[in-house]
């Protein structure tokens, strides 16, 4: 089933892009997203929640000769994220309706195999495989900004993808060091994350060089680049302006998560002695990014740019959480991953639906939307609700935990900063909701027209997941918890098993070394 959700897309984005008529493939794009979708929803059936071993494990013997493997599960750290990857599919194919005039064949393909790229980053459990789906999320993502973007969108997308890159050799070399450091342990080499965990890493508490140390930093710049975490997220908010709205939907949904992610598989069970010593600095850094990211979305004069830096100031909080190290601040910064992909896809559809209308994302050219997009409104509102934390919406339970998190752990200085961004958030959200949507309509708010049935359609979900995700927490981390409390209670000394599969009969099918029960 789990490399069904990762091919799937890749089989349909290649059927679109042979559809030439473009009205025909938007309806075998949604179609096949449809499909996808509600395929990824026999998860709910077949997964273990009580259990935080690996299921649905399959491998294959991909490299033997460098102890690399076709190997891929998943367990309570994933499986949001393979839910919240095809639900997104469904979304941006049907936000893209009317929005790709051009190209739409390849617009769709790129889309699709974003998806495949994102679920084998967040199925693989071997380190090479898990490499090389996170880099090659890169190639559609820039085609995705680099030929429907806006005018800048070249550079934006250059932009994009040498940040990323770069960080990712840093990935590559850590991975490949970790492979020799395994040969040298166990006498054979291996690319398995979970052989990975078993490694008993050096660590030397007054030397930046230590091995552990090393290691560390390298993931770190990887996955902080990805996230992105200040100062390296300057290639973020150009890369949103300029992206389409179901790019930028995409971008900040799910490829932000992937770094986060990786924090959650790679630093805190790997590094646990080197997560301790740089938490300090990390919880320090993680307030000041809070506060900046404030700052700057309260000076933007586009739109856009504005839901791009508080996606900057409230990564952060997925970050203070995790070296807040204890379980409060994990609880909530995983679920901060979540409630952000839903308040800032929502957001950036939102803005995209604007746009589409007037061709402006000048906040100074509006005034007075409300009364020409009522709808629109009141769904902008709920979604900024949550961005800001207002009780009863998923918002709050995630930076609750976080701000529990962080005071248990007596990181003083990134509480007051955690706090203060709290209310920062609630000035740069009130003030484009305020600027946009009420006062005198200005000439350009008198363009825009009614949301669609289709454009409601979309957006509804979202609403639906704002207050869910707010007042029904328990239902959404039933599913992790079990993760999530042997992550923090194993932190030192950190193993993941697979759950085997009890059957009498033999394997369905068995090929070679591979078998599928």
């Amino acid at each position: 089933m789990l490399s069904a959700l990762i091919f799937l897309p890749l089989f349909f984005g290649v059927i679109l892009i042979f559809v030439k008529n473009p009205d025909l493939c938007r309806k075998c794009a949604v179609f096949f997203a449809g499909f996808y979708f509600l395929f990824s929803l026999f998860l709910f059936k077949v997964f273990d929640s009580q259990t935080e071993q690996l299921q649905l494990v399959e491998r294959l013997s991909w490299i033997p000769a460098l102890g690399i493997e076709y190997f891929i599960g998943l367990d309570g750290l994933s499986f949001w994220f393979v839910i919240l990857t095809s639900f997104l599919l469904v979304v941006c194919v049907g936000a893209s309706w009317s929005l790709i005039k051009e190209k739409a064949p390849a617009f769709y393909c790129c889309l699709f195999l974003m998806s495949t790229s994102v679920m084998g980053t967040f199925l693989a459990m071997d380190a090479v495989l898990f490499y090389i789906f996170f880099e090659s999320s890169l190639i559609p993502l820039y085609f995705i900004i680099g030929i429907w973007g806006g005018k800048d969108r070249v550079y934006a997308a250059f932009k994009f993808f040498i940040y990323t890159a770069f960080g990712s050799l840093f990935l590559l070399a850590a991975v490949v060091a970790l492979m020799g450091l395994t040969l040298q342990s166990t006498g054979e080499i291996s690319a398995s994350i979970l052989e990975f965990y078993k490694l008993d890493l050096p660590f030397i508490k007054t030397s930046l060089f230590s091995t552990q140390n090393v290691l560390f930093l390298c993931f770190f710049l990887a996955f902080a680049i990805k996230l992105p975490f200040i100062p390296f997220h300057t290639w973020l908010p150009l890369a949103h302006v300029e992206a389409p709205a179901p790019g930028s939907a995409v971008l900040a949904a799910v490829v932000l998560k992937m770094g986060a992610y990786g924090f959650l598989r790679f630093l805190l069970p790997l590094f646990p002695q080197s997560v301790e010593f740089f938490a300090p600095v990390v919880c320090l850094l993680a307030g000041i990014g809070i506060v900046y990211g404030a700052f700057m979305a309260l000076a933007q004069t586009n739109m856009k740019k504005l839901v791009a830096y508080s996606s900057v100031s409230h990564m952060a909080y997925v970050l203070l959480g995790f070296f807040s190290l204890n379980l409060y601040g994990l609880i909530g910064g995983f679920y901060q991953m979540l409630t952000h992909a839903v308040s800032s896809a929502s957001l950036f559809l939102l803005v995209g639906m604007i746009y589409e209308r007037t061709q402006s994302l000048n906040i100074a050219d509006y005034g007075g939307l409300a009364k020409k997009m009522p709808r629109l409104v009141i769904f902008f509102i709920i979604t900024s609700l949550s961005a800001i934390a207002l009780p009863s919406t998923g918002g709050f339970i995630s930076e609750f935990f976080v701000l529990m998190g962080t005071f248990t752990s007596k990181n003083w200085w990134a509480l007051v900063f955690a706090v203060s961004g709290v209310v920062f958030g609630a000035v740069y959200i009130l003030y484009l909701i305020h600027r946009v949507f009420f006062g005198p309509v200005s000439e350009l708010s008198k363009k825009a027209s009614l949301l669609s049935k289709r454009e409601i359609g979309l957006i509804f979900p979202f609403v639906l997941l704002v207050f869910g995700m707010g007042v029904f927490p328990g239902f959404f981390l039933k599913y992790s918890s079990a993760s999530l409390n042997h992550l923090q209670n194993q932190r030192k000394n950190y193993e993941l098993s697979i759950k085997r599969v009890q059957m009498d009969a033999q394997p369905v099918f068995q090929i070679g070394k591979y078998s599928h029960e």
